[in-house]
């Protein structure tokens, strides 16, 4: 980490970034975050997504990385970020992972929001939920960051939208108007991922699948105590 290079810019969290992941690190004080969808086992990432990630730190991001789920993939994302007040762009880039939609849940996280259930509204993935994360903290991330739209760009494009990010005057980039705004008038928020829920493709969507649920355990439950008691009765023989 460098010397702030003004008084707009703040010291990160000293835990930043708390969560571990696939992703490099650059200059703390810039205003870009960087995040390449990953479509591929986290053994086997192809040549051309490590080079947008690598193309990210190189153009002068904050951090660039990768993520693969639209749900514990997000919320550790989120928490790197709100880590970091200097960051007021999210670079999206790459590919859409199929089976899970990732990209597609950023855009409407960021355009729709959650709902009273943590899931991310008009989202197509499977399971855009976030339990780990406080409802708070995500709406600290929403209001921290501007998503900046590179899927299925090239390289050359997601350089340019990094520069536009950072510069002083206002620069249009596909549609926008980018420019570095400082950071954002808070805290840096230290935390990670408070592990309620491992797997949110097990959690039920909605009262009918829960009552389903609870009928099965108390079934499983009601069959162990039978079985015991069965045990039972046969040492005693």
């Amino acid at each position: 980490m460098t010397e702030p290079p003004s008084s707009s810019k703040v010291s990160p969290h000293p835990d930043y970034p708390p969560e571990e992941g696939r992703y490099l690190r650059g200059n703390d004080f810039s205003p870009v975050a960087v995040v390449i969808v990953l479509n591929a086992d986290e053994d086997k990432i192809p040549p051309e997504i490590e080079a947008l990630v690598r193309a990210g730190v190189e153009s002068g991001a904050a951090i660039s990385g990768t993520v693969q789920t639209p749900n514990i993939g997000v919320e550790k994302l989120i928490w790197n970020i709100v880590g970091n007040p200097n960051i007021r762009f999210l670079v999206l880039g790459g590919p859409e992972s199929e089976g899970h939609a990732t990209g597609g849940a950023l855009k409407a996280l960021f355009t729709n929001g959650l709902d009273e259930k943590s899931r991310i509204i008009g989202s197509d993935a499977p399971f855009p939920v976030l339990y780990n994360v406080p409802r708070e903290v995500v709406e600290r991330f929403l209001d921290q960051v501007t998503l900046v739209d590179c899927q299925f760009q090239d390289i050359p494009t997601l350089r340019a939208a990094i520069r536009a990010c950072y510069q002083e005057a206002p620069t249009e980039f596909r549609g926008q108007m980018l420019c570095d705004p400082g950071a954002y008038p808070a805290e840096p928020i230290g935390g990670r991922l408070t592990w309620k829920v491992t797997q949110p493709w097990a959690v039920p969507k909605d009262e009918k699948e829960q009552a389903a649920k609870e009928r099965a355990l108390a079934l499983i439950e009601r069959l162990k105590m039978r079985n015991a008691q069965r045990s039972a009765r046969e040492r005693e023989h």
